[in-house]
């Protein structure tokens, strides 16, 4: 009875963790912009859920060491809803910059740099760092403005976890409600589907043997 309450406790130590480890992303990455006249662009989706705060930076890394960069070697970024549909963050012709909000839906969201140097000869590399969830909070401020020890900024930041953690369970359990009701659906539509093309291929038989007794009658074969 001991051994299987401890393994109970262990299997959901293991549940909290996983979801806590996946509550939240942080990606970060340095990339190349196309150089070629027509398509300096590049693009990312992420799935992003309901209520998550989106946080994300990103800068042109500098070749030239001490020196600065070039003032007509910027770019435009752009984060928006998947279509377009609503925009979160744009700043058109700069060297650096941040965003940030909180998703006002659960979908895909657009990151999009375009490059508006407007010279083949030069290819622009871009810092990027782009943080989903619990990692998205600012914990300095958070200690700075809150004037607390690192003690209560811990029992913070893990209240903050739990709450991400439940979301995320809530956001699990719908998606699987919502599963289920598409299997239910899709069964009843096969099974309406199987019964038809019985009836139709049981029907096409009767036909056939109604025609074939027809005309066996009516050729006196019978």
């Amino acid at each position: 009875m001991f051994v299987s309450n401890t393994q109970h406790l262990y299997s959901l130590f293991l549940l909290l963790v996983s979801v806590a480890l996946f509550s939240y992303s942080v990606q970060s990455m340095r990339f190349d912009l196309p150089s070629s006249k027509g398509n300096s662009v590049r693009c990312f989706s992420e799935e992003i859920k309901k209520n998550s705060m989106v946080v994300g930076n990103y800068s042109i890394v500098n070749p030239y060491g001490a020196l600065p960069l070039p003032s007509n070697q910027t770019i435009t970024v752009q984060v928006s809803t998947h279509g377009g549909m609503a925009k979160y963050h744009l700043a058109e012709r700069v060297q650096a910059g941040k965003f940030s909000f909180m998703a006002y839906q659960t979908g895909d969201y657009i990151i999009c740099f375009v490059d508006t140097t407007k010279d083949p000869q030069v290819t622009l590399s871009i810092d990027f760092e782009f943080r989903v969830g619990v990692e998205a909070i600012d914990r300095f401020n958070i200690a700075k403005k809150s004037n607390i020890d690192r003690m209560a900024q811990e029992v913070q930041i893990m209240h903050e976890m739990a709450l991400s953690i439940k979301e995320e369970m809530t956001y699990l359990l719908e998606r699987n409600t919502e599963m289920i009701h598409l299997n239910y659906v899709t069964d009843n539509r096969m099974f309406l589907l199987i019964f038809v093309s019985f009836f139709v291929c049981f029907s096409v038989a009767g036909l056939q043997l109604w025609h074939l007794k027809t005309f066996f009658h009516k050729n006196k074969l019978l």
